[in-house]
């Protein structure tokens, strides 16, 4: 009588196949900045219907150049991020001439406190 011979042969684990590659963060980082992420939401804090605060975020993550697709370019004509394009203003001008005025009084000083001090002060006195 012959025994049965049982193959050992090793067997793969069955496991979940997935049809798309895994992405790296880069990957996912240049898809994010060449397509554009929108996040916005609104917070409130209320007290018995009556609202104390509301803040309302609103952000957009793209690449500059996206940004441009859409018209978004503010940063190319801001004064504060381009000095060049701050123009001087009148309060500027009035406090520069107030700032040199008082350069010229605190200089001033020291030559009044000297020319007081170096005239007599005659004190006449009276009998009656």
């Amino acid at each position: 009588m012959s025994t049965p011979q049982i193959s050992t042969a090793p067997t793969r684990p069955r496991g979940i196949t997935h049809g798309t590659s895994s992405s790296t963060l880069a990957d996912v980082l240049e898809r994010i900045l060449d397509k554009g992420l929108v996040i916005a939401g609104d917070i409130k804090i209320k007290i018995v219907d009556i609202e104390l605060l509301t803040i309302q975020i609103r952000l957009l993550i793209c690449s500059v150049d996206k940004a441009r697709e859409m018209g978004i370019d503010w940063w190319s004509s801001s004064p504060y991020l381009n000095p060049k394009l701050a123009p001087a203003t009148v309060q500027t001008d009035e406090l520069n001439a107030r700032i040199a005025r008082l350069e010229a009084l605190q200089q001033a000083l020291p030559e009044m406190a000297s020319a007081v001090i170096a005239e007599p002060v005659v004190v006449e006195k009276y009998e009656t």
